[in-house]
């Protein structure tokens, strides 16, 4: 018996070793699974990581190499501590912190000196109660400084190293005879280890935070373009009580759900205008990023999505209902609004993914949604009249009017949006679209003009067919100057044009 259980607890064993190196290998294919994911899905990734490598082998040479060693000394290790501290992934996000560091250590290194100068006057007794005394004063300074808005957003990390050094500085300076050797060692590798990083971070493969915000700006409206264009048939065209298949369900609604990451977006988009501030020139700039006028646009955007986000409550609210005579009265002006101010939002988006000058097509989608905010008013007060003496549906009438009226409000957000983007255009000097040829010789208001002078003729004089349009002959009698450089003639040309109605 003794054996036999020995056996079955030796198999059990065996058992659970085998169930635990089956989940091992589970845990490792899923590691690399994600890995993969995560180098597929942004490749510089994997390239940064490499580029912190680079940096640190270098600044490590302070070690390896014993004629930096014996000039530098234990002090090396801030080098390399620089390096895993204030490299980041964007450019910007390490010049910012690059700079920060440099600036913050070089003005405590100077006044903690300074500080130590002038407590030892004081005499053995009193320089540890002038130490404590100053640290206490510049460490409780800079740390309310740290609570502006603007130094927080901007300086907050260099404010952090400045009390960190100051602190480092009048502490080890009591103990240490040669704090000016100490301060100095400290400072050069600093800045070393802070040059390298941006060195590698500019010159290889650089990533640059501006234009992830410039990108980012652009696709957040391209996710609100996208519900706003769906909007319109999604609303009407899927009767109440239709069942769809799961999948087709899933698909078709997943324009209803793209606006959402627009909501989250503010903190990445404050993120990425910090970083973009502290960049240089780039790319299609001239100029520094406006990453100012792209956190409005941003901001603006987002307000876009909020109305949507009410919107989606308000229409899955009143699609529960089933579809009456109001919603098919309503239907072209609700459908016009929400697919003309999603095409302006993508006109929009690609202006600014190409850095071009909004076209005049924006001009024509602003057209487009007042008039169907006219044409909503108009239909609306035809309904009344015809209506006024029944009000038992009103109740079924105030979801479909409160749609409608976030959509107006979404029309005005549009607008705003409009404005922000070219102004925009042109503060970061974007390119002026080339003027495309039109498809008539005249516009719409010189024809009126000359009306006056042409011929109205039907196609065909037959009166037993049907003529559905006419040809309007105009002819301009204005002589037209043609400058030749040869032998300085002048011809005369007259100009015949036909128009169809």
């Amino acid at each position: 018996m003794d054996s036999a259980n020995q056996k079955n607890g030796g198999f059990a064993k065996l058992l659970d070793w085998i169930n635990k190196l089956g989940k091992f290998k589970d845990e490792v294919v899923n590691i690399a699974k994600e890995t993969k994911k995560i180098g597929k899905d942004d490749p510089r990734r994997i390239i940064h990581a490499a580029k912190v490598g680079l940096a640190l082998t270098l600044v490590s040479l302070f070690y390896y190499f014993k004629p930096l060693y014996d000039g530098f000394g234990q002090a090396g290790m801030w080098a390399v501590l620089t390096v895993v501290v204030v490299f980041e992934f964007s450019v910007g996000g390490t010049l910012c912190k690059c700079i920060n560091r440099g600036c913050a250590t070089l003005l405590a290194g100077a006044l903690g000196i300074g500080a130590e100068y002038l407590a030892e006057l004081t005499g053995k007794t009193g320089e540890p109660i002038m130490l404590g005394f100053f640290v206490f004063i510049l460490a409780t300074g800079s740390t309310f400084a740290r609570f502006f808005p603007y130094l927080k957003r901007r300086y907050d990390y260099g404010i952090l190293i400045f009390i960190l050094t100051f602190s480092l500085v009048t502490v080890s300076g009591y103990r240490v005879e040669e704090i000016i050797e100490l301060a100095h060692q400290r400072l050069s590798t600093i800045i070393i280890g802070a040059a390298t990083c941006m060195i590698v971070s500019l010159f290889i493969c650089p990533v640059w935070a501006g234009q992830d915000l410039h990108i980012l700006v652009a696709s957040n409206m391209e996710k609100v373009a996208s519900f706003l264009e769906g909007f319109g048939d999604e609303y009407f065209h899927l009767p109440q009580g239709e069942v769809d298949d799961a999948n087709t369900s899933k698909e078709g609604k997943l324009f209803l759900q793209a606006y959402k990451s627009v909501l989250g977006s503010k903190a990445s988009e404050e993120t990425l205008a910090n970083a973009a501030w502290w960049e240089p020139g780039h790319g299609s700039f001239r100029f520094r990023d406006p990453c100012n006028q792209y956190l409005k646009v941003g901001a603006l955007t987002r307000q876009c999505a909020y109305h949507i986000e009410t919107l989606v409550s308000g229409y899955t609210n009143s699609n529960k209902q089933a579809q009456t005579e109001f919603h098919k009265i309503i239907q072209e002006p609700y459908s016009k609004m929400s697919s003309e101010a999603g095409k302006l939002l993508l006109e929009l988006s690609s202006a600014i993914k190409n850095m071009t000058h909004p076209s005049s097509i924006v001009e024509n989608h602003l057209h487009n949604m007042k008039s169907a905010i006219d044409d909503l008013k108009s239909v609306l007060q035809t309904s009344n009249h015809s209506n006024n003496n029944n009000k038992s549906n009103l109740l079924d009438i105030i979801p479909i009017l409160a749609v409608g009226s976030i959509l107006i409000d979404i029309i005005h957000s549009v607008e705003k949006v409009s404005e922000a983007v070219h102004e925009l255009s042109n503060l970061g000097h974007f390119k002026k679209m080339e003027k495309q040829k039109s498809t008539t010789t005249f516009a719409p208001e010189k024809i009126q003009q000359k009306l006056h002078k042409g011929i109205v003729q039907p196609v065909n004089d037959n009166a037993d067919m049907d003529v559905d349009h006419v040809v309007i002959e105009i002819r301009d009698t204005s002589k037209e100057i043609i400058h030749q450089e040869n032998n300085g003639d002048t011809n005369k040309k007259q100009g015949q044009q036909q128009v169809e109605v």
